[in-house]
C-alpha cells in the first residue's frame, strides 16, 4: 500500500498492464509529450519503447480504426485524448465499429481497447473543452462507462478494463487528478460494474460519479451536523450501472437524490430517477430529485462560471428542501471558494 495522487496510480495502473501483457500498447496525443497527458503516461516510452508507446497523428477516427484493427489481432489499446471533446470526431468508429463487433459476429471476436478520455471544467475551458457526455457513451450497447473517483479505484480501474474483452470508455476528471489517497500495490483489479457506498445513511441516498462524489461528501459531512443522514453511492461504473446498489439503498432510506456531472436532459442521474420511480414508487417517502448541468453551453469566461456548476452547498440545500428543512444558512456556512473555477494552485491551463 502506498500513498499516491490519482496520476500516479494511472500511471502505475499503465505499467502494470505493460509489464504483464506484452500485448498492451499505449498510444495517443501527448502521450509520448514531455507533459505526458497531464503526467499519466510518465516513463512508458523510455521503459517500454516507441514500438509499444507512440503520439499519434491528429486524426481520431482513422487512429480509433487502427485499434479496432489491432484488437481483432490479439492487440489491446490504450488510446488516450487529452480532453473527451477531441474524440467526438471518432464516434462513427467507437459505436458502429467497435461497440457492436462482438454482436455482429456472434461473439466470435472481441475487440480490447481502452479509451482514456479527460473530462473536467474551469480555468475557461468553456464549452469545447470541458464536456461531460457520459450518457452518450452509456446509451450504446456494447460499451463499458467507467468513472472512478480515488486513486486506489483509477489504478484498480483502468487494469480491469484493460483487461476486459471490450470496449471500455475511461473518464478522468481532471480535477481529481492531483487527489492523494492510499494505493495498493501489484495488480489490484476493481471489478466494474460495482459501486462504493462510501459513506452510510438512514435519511437519503445520493447517487453521484467522478469528482460530484466529492461535493456529496462535503455535503453529507454539513448534513450530518444538522441531523440528516446520507447514504453516498459513488457508482464508479456508468455501464453497467449497480441498479442493486441504488435499489437497496433506497428502499432503506425511502428518498433519492441523484447528482450528474453531464447536461440535465438525457442524463445519466434522470434515467437513474426513471428506474427508481418505476420499480420502488411505494418505498419512496418523498419526490425523487437531481442536480444535473443545466442545458446550456459551458462559459468560458470566470465571471459566468461563478454559481453555474453544482456544489456542496446545492446539494445541502435541495436535500434539506426535500425534508422541509430551513435552508436560510446554508449559503452563509457554504461559501463558495475562491478562486470557484479551480480546485487548487496546482490547477493550471491550457493542458
Amino acid at each position: 500500500m502506498s500513498q499516491m495522487t490519482y496520476v500516479e496510480a494511472i500511471n502505475k495502473a499503465l505499467h502494470e498492464a505493460m509489464q504483464l501483457d506484452s500485448s498492451v500498447i499505449c498510444y495517443g496525443l501527448g502521450v509520448t509529450d514531455p507533459k505526458a497527458v497531464f503526467g499519466t503516461t510518465i516513463n512508458l516510452e523510455k521503459q517500454f519503447g516507441p514500438e509499444r508507446v507512440f503520439d499519434m497523428p491528429t486524426s481520431e477516427n482513422a487512429m480509433t480504426g487502427v485499434a479496432i484493427g489491432a484488437a481483432l489481432n490479439g492487440i489491446k489499446s490504450v488510446m488516450t485524448h487529452q480532453r473527451i471533446d477531441f474524440f467526438l470526431l471518432a464516434m462513427d468508429q467507437l459505436v458502429n465499429g467497435a461497440a457492436k463487433w462482438h454482436y455482429m459476429f456472434g461473439s466470435q471476436n472481441c475487440v480490447p481497447i481502452t479509451i482514456r478520455l479527460i473530462i473536467g471544467r474551469g480555468w475557461g475551458q468553456g464549452p469545447t473543452h470541458s464536456q461531460n457526455l457520459q450518457a452518450w457513451f452509456s446509451h450504446i450497447p456494447g460499451l463499458k462507462v467507467v468513472m472512478p473517483t480515488t486513486p486506489e479505484d483509477a489504478k484498480g480501474m483502468l487494469l480491469a478494463s484493460i483487461f476486459d474483452p471490450n470496449p471500455v470508455i475511461f473518464l478522468e476528471h481532471r480535477w481529481l487528478h492531483n487527489s492523494i489517497g492510499e494505493v495498493p500495490d501489484g495488480d489490484i483489479r476493481v471489478p466494474l460494474g460495482k459501486a462504493k457506498i462510501v459513506k452510510s445513511g438512514k435519511d437519503i441516498t445520493i447517487v453521484t460519479m467522478s469528482y460530484m462524489s466529492i461535493e456529496a461528501i462535503h455535503a453529507s459531512n454539513y448534513l450530518e451536523k444538522q441531523g440528516i443522514s446520507c447514504e453516498v453511492i459513488d457508482l464508479r461504473t456508468i455501464k453497467p450501472l449497480d441498479w442493486e446498489a441504488v435499489m437497496d439503498s433506497v428502499s432503506k432510506t425511502g428518498r433519492l437524490l441523484t447528482l450528474d456531472s453531464g447536461f440535465s436532459t438525457g442524463s445519466v442521474a434522470g434515467e437513474i430517477i426513471a428506474r427508481v420511480s418505476m420499480e420502488k414508487f411505494k418505498m419512496l417517502k418523498s419526490a425523487p430529485a437531481r442536480l444535473a448541468m443545466p442545458d446550456v453551453p459551458e462559459p468560458t469566461s470566470y465571471s459566468l462560471t461563478k454559481g453555474f456548476y453544482i456544489r456542496a452547498a446545492d446539494i445541502v440545500e435541495k436535500i434539506m428542501n426535500m425534508m422541509e428543512r430551513d435552508t436560510s444558512q446554508v449559503r452563509k456556512d457554504l461559501i463558495e471558494p475562491m478562486p470557484h473555477d479551480i480546485p487548487g494552485e496546482w490547477f493550471e491551463g491550457p493542458f
